[in-house]
């Protein structure tokens, strides 16, 4: 099984870039595993105290769950992956079976900040974008998809989002492999790692 980790700021196109290399090589033979799934349970706080919590700190991530699912997978196992709700701010109870590919990719904005992690990943891809299309593409989501507000979503993002980018996200660009600029050099970029992973998985007879 062929690893790859897809890390990069909020709103900074990792899921354009997924679904590219899905596009490209099958669904068949391709995997999903979205940190995002992966948030701890906060049942035990209340709703109000639950939408307050950072999640953009490593902290908000069950890392232990993450790696032992992958570790899992790589092993030939099928797991249950969580579903998170980000109305109600914790898991629902809910799951996804997920059985094995011959690519599994894990995308998220905090996954390099995890070394157990990084060493499980045959290929590391840090996804950059400007802070503004970063800004405008999280507005525009949480509005439409999560129901918050202009002024929660702006609040949030000058109290937590850019502060823990700069101090956990964007440092980790230094452990990638590949990064891909979200601008007019996407596709060449994207060109790029398709190669990369077709040329490993026939390297390693995984094609």
């Amino acid at each position: 099984m062929f690893i790859i980790g897809i890390a990069g700021g909020t709103g900074s196109g990792k899921t354009t870039v997924v679904n590219k290399i899905i596009k490209a090589l099958g669904s068949d033979d391709i995997g999903v595993i979205p940190q995002d799934n992966y948030y701890v349970a906060l049942d035990h706080l209340p709703l109000e105290e639950r939408a307050k919590y950072n999640f953009d700190h490593p902290r908000a991530i069950d890392f232990d769950l993450l790696y032992d699912h992958l570790t899992r997978l790589s092993k030939g196992e099928a797991v249950e992956q969580p579903v998170y709700s980000f109305i109600q701010y914790t898991r629902t109870g809910d799951t996804i079976l997920t059985h094995p590919k011959k690519v599994m990719i894990v995308e998220g904005i905090l996954i390099f900040t995890d070394k157990r992690l990084r060493d499980l990943f045959d290929l590391k891809i840090f996804v950059h974008a400007d802070a503004d299309e970063r800004l405008i593409r999280r507005i525009r989501r949480d509005i439409a998809e999560r129901g918050r507000t202009l002024e929660e979503v702006l609040n949030r993002y000058q109290t937590t989002l850019k502060p823990m980018y700069e101090q956990f996200i964007e440092p980790t660009k230094s452990y990638a492999d590949i990064i891909i600029p979200n601008d007019r050099r996407n596709e060449t970029a994207i060109e790029v790692l398709k190669s990369v992973i077709k040329n490993n998985l026939t390297a390693h007879g995984r094609a």
